[in-house]
């Protein structure tokens, strides 16, 4: 099967979460600055979870850049995906509502957590459609993804110090996050090859 309808479909989602998770946040009541004070959490916590946002959009075409066909179980995979993707303006919401608290955090890192996992999942179920010799692109592409193992260790972390210091938890986030702000030359190097 060809990619496109996958690309297209993911874009689509992705950009219904985008829209989903700016219309959740409210203007304050009142025209002074200082009445900005109450949503700066929502806000804070929109910021974090739009990187993320665009961090997976900006990663998935990447991947799909270096990818020629889908099969039936990389259509799934990718499902998997957008949906832990697609609960991240509910527990952006959350968090930000509430101010932090620990079962918001935990929650938040569970998503991000779970959407790590889904996006490890897919690269390997195109690495089972390509084969690791059939597309030395696409294995190049992914490599040993060192990045993304971390990344899950530093949430399943991040999930249990929620319960202790919910400001650990998200300074973790945002490290992650910062983490891969930071370009990946692999794929684009792998492209230009």
């Amino acid at each position: 099967m060809g990619k496109s309808r996958l690309e297209a479909f993911s874009d689509g989602v992705i950009a219904i979460i985008i829209t989903i998770m700016v219309l959740e946040m409210k203007a304050p009541h009142g025209s002074e600055l200082a009445d900005l004070l109450p949503v700066a959490p929502t806000f804070l916590t929109y910021i974090l979870s739009y990187i993320y946002v665009g961090l997976y959009w900006n990663n998935h075409h990447h991947l799909f850049h270096v990818v020629q066909r889908v099969s039936g179980s990389v259509l799934w995979a990718n499902l998997h995906l957008l949906f832990w993707l697609s609960l991240i303006p509910f527990v952006t919401h959350w968090l930000g509502d509430n101010h932090f608290t620990a079962w918001p955090t935990a929650l938040y890192g569970m998503v991000l957590f779970m959407a790590a996992v889904a996006y490890y999942l897919l690269t390997r179920a195109l690495l089972g459609v390509h084969g690791t010799g059939g597309n030395v692109k696409l294995a190049t592409a992914v490599g040993r993804d060192v990045k993304g193992k971390l990344s899950v260790v530093a949430y399943a972390l991040a999930i249990g110090l929620a319960f202790v210091v919910p400001a650990f938890s998200l300074a973790l986030y945002a490290l992650v996050a910062a983490v891969w702000l930071i370009p990946d030359r692999r794929i684009e190097q792998v492209i230009e090859s």
